[in-house]
């Protein structure tokens, strides 16, 4: 079983800076791939980034640029900072932890953490 715990959401203003933290419950961190999604009110959750285990990272197109993502293997946490922020930024976030054992894909989930972006 994995156990995911957000932490860094909160108000911010355009153009501010935010980083949020995942803490991974895991025996084998390295084997998961990380990332962050986000749900908007009203919106279907979307992918922001994800980062495997050797590095390899993927981005949103509405996040490159101005979100990074990282990964501590070794103390099985995942962050992500978030610069040049957005209006459209505003969601709960979640930290999510996948693999896969063929044929199936299994996904893990925290609890979410608001982030909004607002003057």
């Amino acid at each position: 079983q994995v156990q995911l715990v957000e932490s860094g959401g909160g108000l911010v203003q355009p153009g501010g800076s935010l980083r949020l933290s995942c803490a991974a419950s895991v025996s084998i961190f390295s084997i998961y791939v990380m990332g962050w999604y986000r749900q908007a009110p009203g919106k279907q959750r979307e992918l922001v980034a994800i980062i495997r285990s050797g590095g390899s990272i993927n981005y949103a197109d509405s996040v490159k640029g101005r979100f990074t993502i990282s990964r501590d293997n070794a103390n099985k946490m995942v962050y992500l900072q978030m610069n040049s922020l957005k209006p459209e930024d505003t969601a709960v976030y979640y930290c999510n932890a996948f693999k896969i054992t063929d044929p199936t894909r299994y996904d893990y989930w925290g609890q979410g953490t608001q982030v909004t972006v607002s003057s």
